[in-house]
């Protein structure tokens, strides 16, 4: 049995922190180019009960698609699906070079048994997941049983296999404190999790600022300590252009500019594409255009 302590989160400091930084300028050639990069790190996600096989394909024409009236524009990093969608996202897909990444482990509750919710990771992955995104056993972790915890994440990762990447929610806006956000943080990387990530986007709050940048400071301590990279995926709630720069900032000055890349840092937003098109419209013509000129899908 392991025994599982991370330092304590100096809340006062990280709220400064951000405080700093969300009040930060940015230049016109600066901001065009981290307009692009945050595009480039989104994953287009439809988690709906009322999802069709055509709405998952319409969202990957539009990963592919974005915007063809304006050339050069990068694609999305992702998209995300239930199990059962991902051979019809993968088929459409192909040869784009965008990720398909799958939800899995009972998603968004958590609420099974650990055979089910490898039966759900393994379906994923037979129909070509690249990424499996898991949530972790809150209720385990409010009891204190952090051993559950890990030893369920790390059954995941191998259910995963060598070649597809997990990414493991821990579901902040349930989790209380910042205290308890960093300990999730180091568990599920000590678990063997490829990204850690902050909500499912089901509840509120979902990210916050404060709350990533506990992760990523997490993440750093992780590297500091072995030279392995970790991933990061703030999920939910950011919806606007301005507010996703405030987060690649945050990135830049915690981990550094290696960090700065879709295999390190997502955006689990699909809201925010648009808004970041709209912007990059505004900042490559000087016109504004209207969001019913992109597609919602």
């Amino acid at each position: 049995m392991q025994t599982f302590v991370s330092p304590k989160v100096d809340k006062v400091g990280i709220e400064d922190r951000v405080n700093r930084i969300t009040k930060r300028s940015i230049k016109k050639k600066a901001k065009l180019e981290g307009l692009k990069m945050a595009l480039n790190m989104v994953d287009l996600t439809t988690l709906e009960g009322m999802d069709t096989t055509n709405k998952v394909t319409q969202m990957c024409y539009k990963a592919q698609h974005l915007h063809d009236e304006f050339p050069n524009l990068p694609t999305v990093a992702a998209v995300c699906v239930y199990p059962n969608f991902v051979k019809i996202a993968v088929d459409a897909l192909n040869g784009s070079g965008i990720k398909v990444a799958s939800v899995a482990t009972a998603f968004p509750s958590g609420h099974s048994s650990l055979d089910v919710k490898i039966t759900d990771t393994k379906m994923a992955v037979d129909y070509g997941a690249h990424e499996v995104d898991m949530v972790i056993s809150r209720g385990k972790f409010h009891m204190g049983d952090y051993n559950y915890v890990y030893d369920e994440i790390a059954a995941i990762k191998e259910a995963c296999g060598k070649s597809v990447r997990l990414k493991v929610i821990l579901e902040t806006g349930e989790l209380g404190n910042l205290d308890n956000v960093r300990l999730a943080s180091d568990i599920a990387i000590a678990a063997g999790a490829d990204f850690i990530k902050t909500s499912t986007g089901k509840i509120k709050p979902a990210a916050t600022l404060p709350v990533t940048l506990v992760m990523l400071e997490a993440i750093k301590d992780h590297y500091y300590k072995t030279g392995e990279m970790i991933g990061m995926k703030p999920a939910g709630g950011i919806s606007n252009a301005k507010l996703a720069l405030h987060y690649l900032i945050m990135v830049k000055e915690t981990l550094g500019v290696k960090w700065l890349d879709n295999h390190w840092f997502r955006f689990g937003a699909s809201s925010l594409a648009n808004d970041l098109l709209m912007q990059i419209m505004k900042q490559s013509t000087g016109a504004y255009q209207s969001a019913n000129y992109f597609s919602k899908d």
